[in-house]
């Protein structure tokens, strides 16, 4: 069986952070990337590194893809989708800052009611749509249709500066538009005017990003994609490759995948921790990733009961990829490094 882990933000990207590095406990996984290949690219999103995972390039319509995984939606068809995922917004040191739901919260209800008052009020726009309290979508009118949006996924922008919402180009004027009105509507809406007076911070904007239609089908590799991301799942049905829950262990997914087969699961559980700079709560999510993964996938590979493994990190470093076989895990000469001497060396050549 061929694996292949895709894990964002896998290597801490602060070099120097020695109190994270030294709560770190995963022998396994520094044996693991030690005894592979390696190979770097500049780095990109996790939405660009799935759509690469498939084969399809960068500039990927993630809304219309990520909408065929979502559990509950409309059909998606030949329509032009945006991802419009709503954000909190702030001003800090003569730059914005951006926060999403995993920091805030949404309550469904309250998604629900915000979703309604844009269709209520921009109707024009075209159609929102909620597939959960944090992830809304907006089915395009013709006239404010666009192929492409040079605008960063959520998942690069959350938690950190950004220097703009929408390009400044001619067909995104239709979407600024849009825009201004979706941020007047939210900040006086009563679900805001509520959530401020409790204490909590508003829903102060929208991310849009994603914008296009369904590709037609393409091929791939996977026999199985295992995750709860709603892109990697909708980037499966494209491509018609069963989905799954993502497994608890790596011994649920050995117990249930054939042995010829070549599987793709998807472990977020770094990225949150990253993108707001936690590292105890990094720390605590990969030792547990050492315990349910790594280590029970180094045995497995070592005794052959895998072929391959290759584990994906997207990084503030890079696009990395390390790639392993049972005969590579014998090469003892080759001392488990640290990850701490990892993100030292990525950091190094990051700036060469």
């Amino acid at each position: 069986m061929q694996t292949t882990l895709l894990i964002p933000e896998l290597v801490w990207p602060e070099p120097d952070d020695s109190d994270t590095f030294a709560a770190l406990s995963c022998p396994a996984l520094e044996t693991l990337l030690t005894r592979s290949t390696r190979t770097r690219r500049p780095p990109q999103s996790l939405e660009a590194t799935l759509a690469d995972a498939f084969g399809l390039p960068d500039e990927a319509p993630y809304a219309a893809l990520r909408l065929l995984g979502e559990s509950t939606a409309p059909e998606v068809g030949a329509s032009c989708w945006l991802c419009c995922d709503p954000v909190h917004l702030r001003f800090h040191q003569d730059g914005l800052i951006l926060a999403d739901s995993g920091s805030f919260g949404i309550e469904l209800d309250e998604a629900r009611a915000l979703v309604e008052a844009l269709n209520h009020h921009l109707a024009d726009a075209g159609r929102f749509y909620l597939a959960s309290a944090d992830r809304w979508y907006l089915r395009l009118s013709d006239h404010l249709r666009v192929d492409r949006l040079e605008v960063a996924p959520l998942s690069a922008v959350a938690g950190r500066r950004i220097d703009g919402l929408l390009p400044a180009t001619e067909h995104a004027k239709g979407l600024r538009k849009l825009l201004n009105e979706a941020q007047m509507l939210l900040h006086a809406h009563p679900i805001n005017t509520g959530r401020e007076a409790s204490g909590r911070l508003p829903i102060n904007n929208l991310w849009l990003w994603g914008a296009g239609t369904l590709p037609p089908r393409y091929a791939s590799d996977f026999d199985g994609v295992w995750s709860t991301n709603p892109l990697a799942l909708g980037l499966a049905r494209g491509a018609g490759v069963p989905t799954h829950a993502l497994p608890v262990d790596a011994a649920t997914l050995l117990a249930h995948a054939a042995a010829d087969t070549h599987h793709l699961i998807v472990l977020e559980d770094l990225l949150s921790p990253v993108q707001y700079e936690n590292g105890k709560a990094y720390a605590a999510a990969l030792n547990d990733l050492e315990s349910r993964w790594f280590a029970p996938l180094r045995a497995a590979l070592g005794a052959g009961k895998i072929t391959e493994l290759r584990i994906e990190a997207s990084t503030a470093y890079a696009a990395l990829a390390w790639q392993s076989t049972r005969q590579d895990q014998w090469k003892l000469w080759r001392r488990p490094q640290p990850l701490a001497a990892l993100a030292g060396e990525l950091a190094k050549a990051s700036v060469a």
